[in-house]
């Protein structure tokens, strides 16, 4: 299904839910948030009845994301019945990590192919501070715990706040270095409810790599799959990659083949852009399939060529905040 840019939209990003055990700085403003109510929420089976109709007419690839998806009641059964469909070709999770030593073997096993782990600093200190209250090491133990499950390619994101430090970069380094993990970089996006500022630059992470034992850094034979906007490079002698996302220095929205569809149903055709489509609605007034490819063929058609985050005094997420949207 292409959009009225003539980008093949084949990728669905789903939030099974907005509550999350972390109240990141960057995600959660300072007021509080007010949560969704379980009848808000998309069940399972509508859950599973949108993937199957949307994955007969092209979307092959979901990534499952909240909020924390693992807070989700019966995550892992949901992800049983999505794979149970058949029609979705790669489907995969985002995750703060702090229960994934817990959850990841059962999550290969039913059904995920690999998994991408929220991580900004490795500090206990500042990690706490950021996350307002999380233990850096439950994280820690959830990326081994991924990397024993085979849930490849094990994926850090990495916002690049004022929270990292070059202490953060050697330890990156060396994961890099050692294991078959993909450190991605994330240029920070501002918001207006944000209590954090922005930190180092990619192009200043990447001198600093280069600094710390990377040498020299090229392509890789192979980027990760699933590899999206990020740009990857690779030490000679590494085991894993760098990733570099820039969605405002390096803006990548003539590529962007997603839409989003937010926990309590919304399709949203930009994560920058304020405008969404109600789903859920038609869902519980016993939409027929033909009716649920209407709506999301509005959402695509509607998605706009770019986002404005590069104009002077730019701000991402007017609207909803990040976790009530889907990361």
């Amino acid at each position: 299904m292409f959009d009225a840019y003539r980008r093949d939209i084949r990728y669905l990003r789903v939030s099974v839910t907005d509550r999350c055990n972390y109240r990141c700085n960057y995600c959660v403003p300072p007021e509080g948030m007010q949560w969704l109510g379980a009848a808000d929420i998309l069940t399972d089976e509508e859950i599973v009845r949108v993937l199957s109709v949307l994955g007969r007419v092209g979307v092959a690839k979901v990534r499952l994301t909240g909020g924390e998806p693992l807070a989700r009641p019966g995550f892992v059964e949901l992800v049983r019945k999505i794979k149970a469909t058949g029609v979705i070709e790669d489907l995969s999770v985002t995750t703060n990590g702090s229960m994934l030593a817990q959850y990841a073997m059962a999550l290969k096993k039913a059904g995920i192919n690999r998994v991408n782990i929220s991580l900004d600093t490795i500090d206990p200190l500042r990690f706490r501070e950021l996350t307002c209250g999380g233990d850096v090491r439950d994280v820690l133990a959830g990326i081994q715990a991924a990397v024993e499950a085979g849930l490849a390619p094990v994926k850090l994101n990495v916002v690049l706040t004022e929270a990292v430090d070059e202490e953060d970069l050697k330890y990156f380094r060396e994961l890099v270095h050692e294991k078959p993990v993909s450190v991605r970089f994330i240029e920070y996006m501002p918001s207006h409810r944000c209590r954090v500022r922005s930190g180092m630059t990619v192009t200043s992470v990447t001198e600093h790599l280069k600094k710390l034992g990377s040498g020299e850094l090229a392509p890789p034979k192979q980027s990760p799959c699933g590899c999206g906007p990020a740009h990857y490079l690779q030490g000679e002698s590494d085991q894993g990659t760098y990733g570099f996302i820039a969605p405002i220095s390096k803006g990548y929205c003539d590529q962007c083949n997603r839409i989003r569809l937010t926990a309590d149903g919304r399709l949203r055709p930009c994560l920058l852009a304020d405008s969404e489509f109600d789903l859920r609605t038609a869902l519980r007034r016993g939409a027929t399939d033909e009716e649920i490819v209407d709506v999301f063929q509005q959402a695509v058609l509607s998605k706009p060529s770019s986002h404005h985050l590069a104009e002077e005094d730019a701000q991402a997420f007017q609207g909803r905040t990040m976790s009530q949207i889907g990361g």
